[in-house]
């Protein structure tokens, strides 16, 4: 405190100093590359013969060809089933585990493991899981039931599901902290209140629990829809998006478009149609979290 009794204010650029570096790799490594493919996706891009205006006809090649538009139906199931799925497992969890208890703390870590694994680690994982023959470790267990063995990413029909499976044990873990953080929030004498009304768990669950943790529910099903919609290396190691497309997603389009037969100005269209969704969801979801928040 200096003298005369005035407090001491740092300037107001102070603060920015020190979160320069990280936006200086932000707007290198992230913002100025978004703008580029935003430039790019009304351009033919031509290596090394310049590139040709075509407007808006990269968007209509996007919503014209019929992979981006099967590719888009099983990135929607696959971003439902998976929101829903992780959400109900990290909730789940999330009752199960919470609680002062020290032991909880290992179980809460090992829980937490797929989501500090790198997804492509896991997605090598649960490969060698779904081995197609008998020797594979879930056909083994279904041997003993006399069940399989089942041929989990390599037929059409359940190759999606199989995927999903996987967003879905590597999202619950990641949802379940969010849940644990909410549920600290929540008042223990309600639930104690409620059990000398004599409500059940259920009830205390649905009353209580539940309302309390609206807020977080609405950032789960952001998060979640965010992370559904931009799924890409759970499918690329798990099928590369067959058999057959049958797992072919928005993201791994794009890729096979700007990497594979180098149509880098689509890639960058259905690349900034993708940002345009997420960008809605948040919205969106935003939106209806204050409309409820302000009804009485």
């Amino acid at each position: 405190r200096p003298r005369g009794g005035r407090r001491f204010t740092a300037p107001s650029w102070v603060p920015w100093l020190f979160v320069a570096p990280a936006l200086l790799l932000f707007v290198v490594f992230k913002y100025l590359p978004m703008a580029k493919g935003v430039e790019l996706s009304f351009y033919d891009v031509r290596p090394f013969l310049g590139n040709l205006w075509v407007g808006l006809a990269n968007y209509r090649s996007v919503f014209d060809d019929p992979q981006f538009q099967a590719a888009l139906g099983h990135t929607v199931v696959l971003a439902v089933g998976g929101t829903i799925g992780s959400v109900i497992v990290g909730f789940v969890l999330a009752l199960l585990l919470e609680g002062p208890a020290r032991s909880l703390w290992f179980m809460r870590s090992a829980v937490f493991l797929p989501v500090v694994t790198a997804t492509a680690v896991v997605g090598e994982i649960w490969r060698l899981l779904y081995y197609p023959t008998s020797a594979g470790f879930l056909n083994t267990v279904l041997g003993f039931l006399g069940i399989g063995p089942l041929h989990y990413l390599d037929h059409t029909g359940s190759a999606l599901w199989s995927v999903m499976a996987v967003a879905i044990w590597t999202g619950g873990p990641y949802n379940m902290v969010i849940v644990l953080a909410g549920l600290t929030q929540v008042d223990r004498g309600l639930y104690e209140a409620a059990a000398l009304d004599g409500a059940n768990t259920w009830q205390r669950l649905r009353h209580i629990t539940l309302p309390a943790l609206r807020p977080v529910v609405t950032i789960l099903l952001t998060l979640a829809a965010i992370r559904g919609f931009r799924t890409f290396t759970e499918v690329y190691v798990l099928t590369g998006g067959g058999p057959a497309g049958s797992t072919d997603v928005w993201m791994t389009r794009i890729y096979q478009l700007g990497f594979t037969r180098n149509e880098i100005g689509v890639a960058s269209a259905a690349a900034t149609l993708l940002f345009l969704v997420t960008v809605c969801l948040t919205v969106a979801m935003q939106w209806y979290q204050r409309r409820k928040e302000a009804r009485p």
